[in-house]
């Protein structure tokens, strides 16, 4: 059975550091594109970080660059979203998602995850002020 499990979350005080998983069973990531999408009370839904299979290229929101960094370790099919320097706005759910568009991470992320074939439960993240 297709399951994507994403988990790490949790409640940290600004500043602070979290690392996000998303774990595959069913089928592998190295096959799609993988990304790491969020929502917060009132917002839509948005796009974190994406990478594409194709050629490892990446995509991260302008409110997380240099804070945020996503990998891959594709013998433990898992896919990370290193967030440090959290803030009070990055607190929502956190999403893991894949594509069958190996190269189109960019363009998932950027239209906050539409096409994407694959959605696990979020996990919720809480940065305190």
């Amino acid at each position: 059975e297709v399951q994507l499990q994403a988990s790490g979350g949790g409640l940290v005080q600004a500043g602070g550091s979290l690392r996000l998983s998303c774990a595959a069973s069913g089928f592998t990531f190295d096959d799609h594109a993988i990304g790491w999408f969020r929502q917060a009370p009132g917002k839509e839904r948005e796009g974190v970080s994406c990478i594409s299979s194709s050629d490892g290229s990446t995509y991260y929101a302008d409110s997380v660059k240099g804070r945020f960094t996503i990998s891959s370790d594709n013998a433990k099919n898992t896919v990370y979203l290193q967030m440090n320097s959290l803030k009070p706005e990055d607190t929502a759910v956190y999403y893991c998602a894949a594509g069958s568009r190996q190269d189109s991470g960019n363009y998932y992320c950027r239209r906050g995850g539409y096409g994407m074939d694959y959605w696990g439960k979020g996990t919720l993240v809480t940065v305190s002020s």
